[in-house]
This record gives structure tokens, sequence and C-alpha cells, in this order.
């Protein structure tokens, strides 16, 4: 009955009704300021290219209603008389009200500038939504600790229980949050991506097939699937072949017959390349190739055959086509193709 008593009583108090009253009418003018500025802004931000304050203004709606409530109950605190024990509540929410808007907007503003990056990168775009909610998660979680503080309750306990379970939690599963943050680098660094044709250094070659928070699956070109921790595949090094692009060099090493003439031998070679470029899936149509003579070898004449091909695993049959109709156009020139020769001499024997 003693609560209902002082219940009624503060409503009895002149000074709080006119600080409700004056409050309800600062809450109206505010609405009117914050929807007339939030009209005009909007007209001025359509006419800028940017999207950052778009952004701002979208988000900086809700924080400006917490700013404008927390400023009228300041101001009528000060103004009125009020008990004791209710300015000093508003001293301390208006305080900590302060804090989570500045928070909130911040948080707010970080998700959708990571927003508008996924736009444009898909591998942000896969692992926005799990940070998005992180985020949100995170910035409800400290307003409701600013909530309990608010109202007396002595959160210092739970923080502490929670960090020493958070250090217990964080050591026992280290290997696991080690390939998921491992995971997300390689997302979105964009290095390696679905469907790119990769090698490690340790000679692993294939497709990524999937790229996951704990692991990265690569198929291999006889079709099995290797399974490769992220964060080994973060320290490892990667040579992508569909990085900057999946068109590249095809290279066929070639030798020839030192009595062969090698201007005639270039002009063969690639007139053939020429062909088969334009025949075989896979080769480039465009692409002029051409020969560069590098090694006067033991029984041969050197030379390597740079040829284009769409993407990594197309060199194998534009590979197989090429020495193939060189080998014939080769016949039919007279060219001679030379094979090791090796002169034997046993001991003992008579020259």
């Amino acid at each position: 009955m003693a609560r209902f008593d002082s219940f009624f009583h503060l409503l009895a108090n002149r000074s709080v009704l006119a600080a409700g009253t004056a409050y309800l009418l600062w809450l109206g003018l505010g609405w009117l300021v914050i929807a007339n500025f939030d009209r005009i802004a909007r007209r001025l931000v359509r006419k800028t290219a940017t999207k950052l304050d778009d952004l701002l203004l979208e988000e900086a709606r809700f924080p400006l209603w917490l700013l404008m409530v927390v400023i009228g109950l300041f101001a009528v605190a000060r103004y009125f008389e009020l008990p004791r024990f209710i300015g000093v509540r508003i001293d301390r929410g208006a305080a900590l009200t302060v804090a989570f808007a500045a928070l909130y907007l911040a948080i707010r503003l970080l998700i959708n500038l990571a927003r508008v990056a996924a736009e444009n990168n898909a591998g942000l775009r896969n692992v926005y939504p799990s940070l998005a909610n992180l985020a949100r998660l995170a910035a409800w979680g400290t307003g409701l600790v600013m909530l309990l503080d608010l109202f007396g309750v002595s959160v210092t306990p739970v923080l502490a229980s929670l960090g020493i379970a958070g250090l217990a939690v964080g050591l026992a599963l280290q290997d696991t949050l080690g390939n998921f943050f491992a995971g997300v680098y390689l997302l979105v660094s964009q290095s390696v991506r679905l469907g790119d044709f990769i090698e490690l250094d340790n000679g692993l070659k294939g497709f990524v097939e999937k790229i996951s928070w704990r692991e990265t699956r690569v198929r291999t070109l006889p079709n099995n699937i290797v399974i490769v921790p992220n964060s080994k595949l973060a320290q490892t090094v990667i040579t992508n072949y569909h990085l900057p692009e999946s068109e590249q060099a095809c290279l066929v090493e070639v030798g020839v017959g030192y009595g062969s003439d090698l201007a005639r031998v270039e002009r063969v070679t690639v007139e053939v390349a020429k062909v088969v470029l334009e025949k075989t899936a896979g080769g480039v149509p465009g692409f002029t190739p051409f020969i560069r003579y590098h090694t006067f070898g033991d029984f041969s004449v050197g030379f390597t055959v740079i040829l284009r091909v769409r993407e990594y695993t197309d060199r194998y049959l534009v590979s197989h086509e090429f020495i193939k109709a060189l080998h014939e156009r080769y016949r039919e020139e007279k060219i001679e193709i030379p094979f090791p020769v090796r002169t034997v001499k046993l001991q003992g024997e008579q020259d």
C-alpha cells in the first residue's frame, strides 16, 4: 500500500504533472522537427552520387529519436523541481542512452558499408549475413547491459563470468576459430573463389568446389575431393590459374635437327599452331602463336611454342592436337625431329 500511496502522491505533485505535459509537447515538437529535417535531407542526398550520405541519413533516424527523448528528459529534469531519485535516474539514463545511440549508429553504418561492398564482392556477400547478425547481437547485448546498469543491477560479476567462459571456449576451439577466420579471409579477399583452378605448393591441383567456415574442398583432375583446412590453405603458397583471368599461355617444348632451316621451321610451326588454335575447343582463335629458340642441345636445337588457351585444363587437348598436327606437318616438310643417340664403347674393344 505504501508504494501505491507514494505513486499517487507523485502523480498529485504539480511539478511532475507540469513536467509530463512539457515533455509531451517537446516530443510532439521533436517529431515535427525530425520529420521535416528528414524530408529536406532526403531531397538533398538524392542529388549526390555517393551512397554514404543515404546510409547515414537512413541509420541516423533512430539515434536522433533517442537523443530527442533524452534531451527532453534532461531539460525537464533541470527545469522542474522533480523528486531527487527521478532526477538521478534521468541523468544516468541520459548518459547511457547517448552512449548506446553512438554505438548503435556506428555499428549500423559498418553493417551497411559492408552490405554496399558486398554488392561487388561475391566472397563478402557470402559472409555478410553472419557478420551482420553478430554485429546486431553485439549492439543489442551492449544495450541490455546498459539497461541493467541503469536499474541498479550489478553486471560486473556476469561480465567477469562471461569473460572467463569465453577465454576457456576460445582455448578449446582454437583450431576451429583459426579455420573460421581463415575462411572469412579467403572469402573476402577473393584470392581463391569457387570454380577456380588452383595449385598448392605441395603439388595439389584442382578446382575449388566449396569454401565453408572450416575447410575448403578441392576436386582434383582424377575427380577426387581433397579437404584442406582453411588455416592451412591461408598459410600455403597458392597458384590461382583463374587470376587475373582464366586465359593463359600454353607452352610446348619442341626440338629440331641441327641441319634444319630455323627460319622455315619457325614459319611452319606458327602456321600449324594457328590452325590448331582455330579448330580445337579451348584454344583462343584470335591469338597469334609464336616460338622462341632457347637451347643448343646434345642432339637438337630446342625451342618453345607459345599457344593460348581459355583455361588451365584446355592445355591438355590443345597440346595433344598441336603435337599430332606438328608431327604430321614436319614429316611432310622433311623437317627432322631427332631422338637421343648415344655411342657406347665397351672396355677392351678395338677401334
